[in-house]
């Protein structure tokens, strides 16, 4: 008789609402590699627009799931319920996030496969980039340690193969091999800490971890709090933090651009989004272990990056993806700095609420940055800072999206929303009472001035010879038009971030 009350609390509710974003990313990869398999070379094409048209229904799909959490993969026990799978406001924003990164990105590798349509088989392509937005979708929504690390690898693995998918580019697969060698030996270092984590409590469930890390017995203490470092070292890598920062130039520089316009962005909210789960959801705990050392690493790696961003020289090839590289391992640094603060601070979803508020922001204006690279890559395939000069005489609009993008990343004016999330992020940190990381912030923010002006003012300058001409096709007009409408309504409207990041997030 004990029996079947035992199977009962095992059996899982599925609500396939909530599921329907990352299931339907999924579903529209696997169409797409299947109906590869049946289209004539000619007729390709049209798997790009079928995948932007997946991403587009998938980000629909959120609309019905924003009025109220909804949970699915529950099972009672102990008299508590706990979940694998929660569509509550921090999941739906971070979802919003990845698929509406996913699709700029999907638009903008419409016009790089035709390109570049030899070296890229467009049926792989469009299922990796598919299936990694299924896994970054799902990951925001995991409650459980399990899930979280599978939606990771789901996320992680198909950007390896998008990173060296180019057949013959010596850069294309030394940089996939980098990736993949640092995202391995996250996973490993991960794998590691969720082990003795699970070894400590006996549960995998974020609340439920929460709830028994403090009562862990003696001789298993020094356990679980191995499993704690390990599991923040392993989610430090996937955030591209210093020292783990390594592989993201090269990465960025092999990878085609759409590719490395993806990493950017939807791969920072994969690794963002699983360091705020398993630091404020599931190991509220030993705020006083991760939030200094969240501290020190952000100090680091706003400092490393915009430091390297400074270096590169106008006339390097590549110069613009490298300073664009560099340049995202300092907004990484910014990010973490509310990560950080919420060790500290009484409110910890008011200072996560900033990291998310940033991280939306970043995103717009970053796609919208590597949107015009794209532009001028197909014209100039070095992509150096110097073939930016005179962009302005060639077209204006596209130069002034440009300057527009750039200012809202140094945090200038008419960059509005730039300048409202670094503030939003400083008062974070002052609450917080993290004075002397505010200070360090401040600095990187002027260090990173100059970089962003220096660029800024090379696109209005005289340029040298005849300048170039740039077709714009329109897929690439139309995420260049996505990303300045997005920058130009959320600088008109700036606390409209923060009050839909910050509220209710758990």
């Amino acid at each position: 008789m004990s029996a079947q009350p035992l199977a009962e609390s095992l059996v899982q509710s599925v609500d396939w609402l909530a599921v329907a974003p990352p299931t339907i990313a999924a579903a529209v990869g696997l169409a797409v590699l299947v109906a590869d398999l049946f289209l004539p070379e000619a007729r390709k094409a049209v798997l790009g627009w079928v995948s932007v048209a997946g991403l587009a229904v998938a980000g629909l799909m959120l609309l019905p799931l924003l009025g109220g959490d909804r949970s699915t993969f529950c099972v009672n026990g102990g008299g508590t319920r706990a979940c694998s799978y929660t569509a509550d406001h921090f999941a739906l924003v971070i979802q919003f996030l990845v698929l509406g990164g996913a699709l700029l990105a999907a638009l903008l590798s419409v016009t790089n496969l035709k390109d570049d349509q030899r070296r890229v088989p467009s049926g792989e392509f469009w299922f990796l980039l598919l299936s990694s937005a299924a896994g970054a979708a799902l990951l925001p929504a995991s409650r459980d340690l399990a899930t979280l690390i599978v939606a990771l690898e789901v996320a992680s693995l198909p950007a390896f193969a998008l990173v060296g998918i180019r057949h013959g580019d010596e850069r294309s697969s030394e940089a996939a091999l980098k990736f993949f060698l640092s995202s391995v030996t996250a996973t490993a270092v991960s794998l590691m800490g969720i082990s003795f984590v699970y070894a400590s409590t006996g549960t995998l469930y974020l609340t439920q971890v929460a709830q028994r890390l403090p009562h862990v017995g003696g001789q298993l203490h020094t356990l679980a709090q191995a499993g704690v470092v390990l599991t923040l070292i392993g989610f430090a890598f996937k955030t591209a933090a210093v020292p783990f920062h390594f592989w993201v130039p090269d990465t960025y520089v092999g990878a085609p651009l759409p590719v490395a316009a993806y990493l950017s962005v939807v791969g920072k909210a994969v690794g963002f989004s699983g360091l705020i789960l398993v630091t404020v959801v599931a190991f509220p705990s030993y705020a006083g272990v991760w939030g200094p050392a969240l501290a020190v690493l952000a100090a680091l790696t706003m400092t490393v990056g915009n430091v390297g961003a400074l270096r590169q020289q106008a006339t390097r090839a590549y110069s613009a993806v490298r300073l664009l590289a560099w340049s995202s391992v300092g907004q990484a640094g910014y990010l973490l700095v509310p990560i950080a603060a919420a060790g500290y601070a009484k409110d910890a979803q008011k200072a996560i609420g900033s990291t998310v508020a940033y991280a939306l922001m970043y995103a717009a204006v970053n796609l919208g940055a590597f949107a015009v690279a794209a532009l001028v890559g197909r014209s100039r395939a070095l992509n150096r800072i110097s073939d930016y000069r005179g962009l302005y005489a060639a077209n204006p609009l596209t130069a002034l999206l440009l300057a527009f993008f750039l200012l809202c990343l140094a945090g200038l004016p008419p960059g509005v929303i730039g300048l409202f999330a670094k503030v939003t992020v400083f008062s974070a940190a002052v609450d917080a009472g993290l004075g002397w990381l505010a200070v360090v912030m401040a600095v990187n923010v002027v260090i990173a001035l100059f970089y962003y002006l220096q660029w800024t003012a090379l696109l209005f300058r005289a340029p040298e010879g005849e300048s170039a001409r740039h077709h714009v096709p329109a897929p690439l007009t139309a995420a260049l038009a996505l990303t300045g409408v997005l920058g130009v309504a959320l600088s008109g409207a700036p606390q409209l971030v923060l009050r839909f990041a910050a509220t209710g997030l758990f």
